[in-house]
């Protein structure tokens, strides 16, 4: 079994700083976990912990059925990968990916084997015989995956593997990424600032910030139902649509209004003790249409709109756009090109919206 529990772990540095506060989360046998979250968040310093790369302050790390507080790096059973790569400049591939096995005294007829395997799992068995120096960045990190498959450890953990790609390289290494744990059939601790690699990539994602987990949930679930305001505003690209506003009762129906616009509300039992009282509304820019092209609104409501910026995407428009109190973006079918400076006619889904308390920043 390679499942690791975290069980309220802290951070405290030696300035009184605390990185990481009691942090949970399970990452189940072969299950591909990403921490997730803006710098600064605590996501590095919690996965450097679990490699034994940093003390825990508090709270324990299970891996398997053994909790390794106090267990060594080389004991855990672990393999990192680092976003430097972390190569031995003066090696070729080949010693590079069998360092780690020539030190555990394998014999050298099997690590000749592994490497081999391994090298062809990763279509790198060209670059065996190259130092690093004349690799690409994209080659440079297979060999960095590689090092790290030879070893066959109980888990892998990936800090930040893909951010010194081109973004073509990343997403073809996110795609070779999934393939590999498919292939490899293990359990991934991920950890990314890259919301789209999170979305892209886990089957869960631990949501951070200032050292806190916001959310735990596969990505579509966080996605559709983001527990507080900024798990909304971090998932999501463009970034979803935060409208300050008041739910107000007429004729025994619930209408939300933003002061230049007002929309009815679907039912919703949860925002009855709201009314009278300000809220935030997130909706996400695909659920705001061109009114010329709204038939996949589950629950259209029309509101007049200033368009200011129109980015052509080819198979769609991101178009930047305002009302009297608000700025809205949306993404717009190709079918109709937006004009700038325009008022529109545009249609809000309030299926798809979502409600936060003002005070609390919690979903209602």
């Amino acid at each position: 079994m390679a499942k690791v529990t975290v069980n309220n772990i802290d951070k405290i540095y030696e300035n009184g700083f605390q990185a990481v506060k009691k942090a949970n989360f399970v990452a189940e046998d072969k299950e591909f976990v990403i921490l997730v979250g803006p710098s600064g968040c605590g996501k590095t310093t919690t996965l450097r912990m679990i490699a034994g790369l940093e003390t825990i302050s508090s709270g324990e790390i299970v891996i398997g059925d053994k909790v390794v507080n106090d267990v060594l790096p080389k004991d855990r059973d672990i393999a990192m990968v680092f976003q430097n790569y972390a190569l031995y400049p003066h090696m070729t591939v080949y010693e590079n990916m069998a360092f780690a096995l020539k030190l555990r005294k394998f014999p050298k007829a099997e690590i000749d084997k592994i490497v081999k395997e391994s090298a062809a799992l990763l279509e790198i068995e060209s670059l065996l015989d190259r130092k690093p120096k004349q690799l690409s960045g994209g080659q440079r990190q297979r060999v960095a995956l590689g090092r790290a498959i030879v070893r066959k450890p109980k888990v892998f953990l990936f800090d930040e593997p893909l951010s010194n790609l081109d973004a073509k390289l990343r997403v073809q290494m996110r795609a070779e990424i999934i393939k590999l744990h498919k292939k490899l059939d293990t359990t991934i601790i991920y950890v990314t600032h890259d919301q789209v690699e999170a979305m892209t990539m886990a089957d869960k994602m631990v949501v951070m910030k200032d050292g806190l987990i916001h959310q735990i949930d596969s990505p579509l679930k966080i996605y559709n139902e983001p527990v507080n305001l900024f798990v909304a505003g971090f998932v999501g690209s463009p970034a979803i649509n935060q409208i300050r506003g008041t739910i107000i009762e007429e004729n025994k129906k619930l209408k939300f209004t933003e002061g230049t616009f007002e929309v009815d509300i679907p039912a919703n039992d949860k925002l009855i003790k709201y009314i009278g009282k300000q809220v935030m509304m997130g909706i996400r820019p695909e659920d705001i249409y061109d009114s010329e092209f709204d038939q996949m609104a589950e629950f259209p409501q029309k509101v007049k709109a200033l368009c200011e910026v129109v980015e052509p995407m080819g198979n769609e428009f991101i178009v930047f756009l305002k009302t009297a109190n608000s700025k809205l973006t949306a993404r717009f079918d190709p079918k109709k090109f937006p004009k700038i400076d325009e008022r529109i006619m545009i249609t809000l889904d309030m299926k798809k919206a979502h409600f936060f308390d003002l005070e609390s920043e919690v979903r209602i």
